[in-house]
């Protein structure tokens, strides 16, 4: 949710930047789509989740138990690393948002990107933790992690264009 938080902001700002930002209309249109896809994100890790702890619920012995956990968790690092990717394009919105936009709109710009760095690096952890614990592909993390970079320049450069106007 607060990746969508993070979209719903950029997507604010930019309407209001129309006169400043000539793509204001486009960036708007895009962190819309963002801000739905990441909300509609929101309940299928709960759902992914949900699998993860039938499938330890399991009995021990039961026949397929420890390749049910590998696929469930598969299933819960897909969710999140996807958030974490959708998380850093907000952030890439904010960042052209916050340099061209609105002026008295920049810390709004300044604060999605912010929003969408915290997003980005929360999924990247649960990524993380759901392949150490299923023994899954090590890429998953690795583009969670640069999924988090991304929003964490993003972020940066957002901020620096707010210390600019100083």
């Amino acid at each position: 949710m607060t990746a969508a938080l993070a979209a719903g902001l950029v997507a604010m700002a930019a309407r209001f930047s129309t006169r400043q930002l000539p793509a204001a209309g486009n960036i708007a249109e895009q962190a819309d789509r963002l801000r739905h896809r990441v909300a509609g994100l929101a309940d299928q890790d709960a759902t992914a989740y949900q699998a993860v702890l039938d499938a330890f619920a399991l009995p021990r012995d039961a026949a397929g138990r420890r390749e049910r956990i590998r696929d469930t968790l598969h299933g819960a690092a897909l969710v999140p690393l996807e958030i974490a990717e959708v998380a850093a394009q907000a952030g890439q919105l904010a960042t052209g948002v916050a340099a061209g936009g609105n002026p008295n709109l920049r810390g709004d710009a300044v604060t999605a990107a912010y929003l969408a760095e915290a997003s980005a690096r929360s999924a990247a952890a649960l990524v993380d933790i759901n392949v150490r614990l299923g023994g899954l592909p090590a890429d998953l993390s690795q583009r969670a992690a640069r999924a988090a970079a991304s929003a964490h320049t993003a972020a940066t450069r957002a901020a620096d264009q707010r210390a600019g106007e100083r």
